[in-house]
């Protein structure tokens, strides 16, 4: 037994000194591809402790410390943006709240360390194998009388194990760089770096003119931008107490919609939220401008804000173009709804669609697939089909109010939730055909919108969010809340629902 023993651990560490060393090879000479900052990206784990960004020709390369062993290369490719300005006004909007992006590179570096994790404890397992398969007598036969043809067996299999291990043909070409790192206000000494970006470092001696004008734009829209927002959240206090309080049979949920990429709205509701006591997050759609994938980190920080709700429910607007945002919010653990009902939390049974149309950033719009009138009709067949089985819809969520106004008027549902218009419109009582009564609510833009893109350092309209009440599985109060421009809260009076 005792044989047995010492034999375990000699394989063991026979097994650590190997595939240790190849995990370490393999986790820093792999990488994968993903977005970041609104960029294709590629992602490539180091063992330094810093996070490096390689932000392309027209731009220096800057980097700061993780306060650990593993860093991350970020190397910047294509983007949509299409002036530099653009770029600068996203980069500093991302920045004044980079959690969602932290915690997308996380992900990857992490998915990468457990696949070379793999790979390594295979490689760790070869040789153990191959002795346990040459058996004693042969191993002792090999020892007595070794031979050429051994010699070149034993060196051809190390070589093809260190060529598993290092896969030289995945390494990077070589690069131009500098090796001289400043601190970003030491590069830039005409202008002043936030306090929050200090610990940053900038490569290379020289910064072109064009360079600093960009900087200075990118670091006064931060510094705005954190001013602002961080101001709102400040006063979320002030205004606590007119907040309706719910329940112990009462769920809260809170109805965003139109962020149209502006993430800086998202902290601002979540602190409201707290305090309002919602534990449900409702999505109204046209969380993007154009529904692309450089649009992730939208999705990623309205994730992130809502992280540990009971429920997370969304339908996509019109701006949301393509399958996009819908995949990426369903990978992320939305409750994406389809056209089939659902009860995602409190007993609360619901149904919604997607926009059917599809539009740019201007104001044409153009139908795909069915159009909006045949979406509508086929919504209020569905939803009025479940109340005569009696299983009553208790919300309709759809991006516009018109997609859900056939089976209200119908009166085959307590509540429509839309958004769309960017300005708030209801709660309005409508009594339906079959005498049963409903309420239809239009949230105004969650993001502060004028048009189809929100990104800035603060709101370029007053923004909304509205508390949905839910008391046995049905609405039982609206309130809504709102962000002016100049960052004053504003709460409108609780309105009880009079269902009948």
């Amino acid at each position: 037994m005792r044989r047995r023993i010492l034999r375990g651990l000699g394989y063991a560490l026979a097994w650590l000194l190997v595939a240790v060393p190849a995990w370490l090879v393999l986790f820093t000479h792999t990488s994968t591809e993903t977005v970041v900052a609104g960029h294709d990206a590629v992602v490539t784990p180091t063992l330094d402790g810093r996070t490096q960004l390689d932000l392309g020709p027209f731009l220096p390369d800057v980097r700061t410390t993780t306060g650990g062993i593993v860093g991350v290369r970020i190397e910047m490719g294509k983007t949509t943006a299409s002036t530099t300005t653009e770029l600068a006004a996203r980069y500093a909007t991302i920045a004044a709240r980079p959690q969602a992006e932290v915690r997308r590179v996380q992900g990857e570096v992490t998915q990468l360390a457990i696949r070379t994790a793999v790979q390594a404890a295979v490689v760790g397992v070869l040789p153990i194998g191959l002795w346990l398969l040459l058996g004693r007598r042969r191993r002792e036969e090999l020892l007595r009388r070794p031979s050429v043809g051994t010699g070149v067996v034993v060196v051809t299999g190390a070589v093809l194990v260190a060529l598993v291990v290092v896969q030289p043909w995945h390494r990077s070409s070589d690069r131009v760089q500098s090796q001289k790192w400043l601190p970003v206000q030491d590069a830039i000494v005409d202008v002043t770096v936030p306090a929050e970006l200090q610990g940053w470092q900038i490569q290379g001696g020289l910064v072109t003119r064009q360079t600093r004008r960009l900087l200075s734009s990118l670091f006064d829209t931060y510094d705005r931008s954190q001013v602002f927002y961080s101001s709102v959240i400040e006063r979320v206090d002030d205004v606590a107490d007119q907040l309706h309080e719910p329940g112990p049979e009462e769920t809260v949920a809170v109805l965003v919609s139109d962020r149209h990429d502006n993430i800086g709205m998202d902290d601002v509701v979540r602190a409201v939220a707290d305090e309002a006591g919602a534990t449900v997050v409702l999505d109204a759609g046209d969380d993007t401008s154009t529904g692309e994938t450089w649009e992730a980190f939208s999705l990623d920080s309205l994730d992130s804000a809502f992280e540990g709700y009971d429920a997370r429910v969304a339908v996509a607007g019109n701006h949301d173009n393509g399958s996009f945002v819908t995949r990426h919010l369903r990978q992320l653990g939305w409750t994406h709804l389809d056209g089939e009902p659902v009860e995602p939390f409190a007993g609360v049974r619901m149904l919604g669609v997607d926009d059917p149309r599809s539009s740019g950033l201007g104001t044409w719009r153009d139908d795909t697939g069915l159009s909006f009138a045949e979406v509508r009709e086929r919504l209020a067949d569905d939803v009025c089909e479940l109340d005569e089985e009696g299983d009553r819809v208790a919300t309709v969520l759809v991006h516009d109010a018109n997609l859900g106004r056939e089976a209200l008027a119908r009166g085959c549902t307590d509540l429509v939730l839309a958004g769309h218009l960017h300005a708030q419109v209801g709660p309005n009582r409508v009594v339906g055909e079959n005498g049963k009564a409903g309420y239809t609510y239009t949230n105004g833009t969650t993001g502060g919108a004028a048009y189809a893109i929100a990104i800035g350092s603060k709101l370029r309209r007053d923004a909304q969010f509205t508390f949905v009440t839910y008391r046995d599985g049905r609405p039982v109060g609206i309130q809504p809340v709102t962000v002016t421009t100049t960052g004053e809260l504003s709460v409108a009076p609780y309105v009880e629902l009079d269902l009948g």
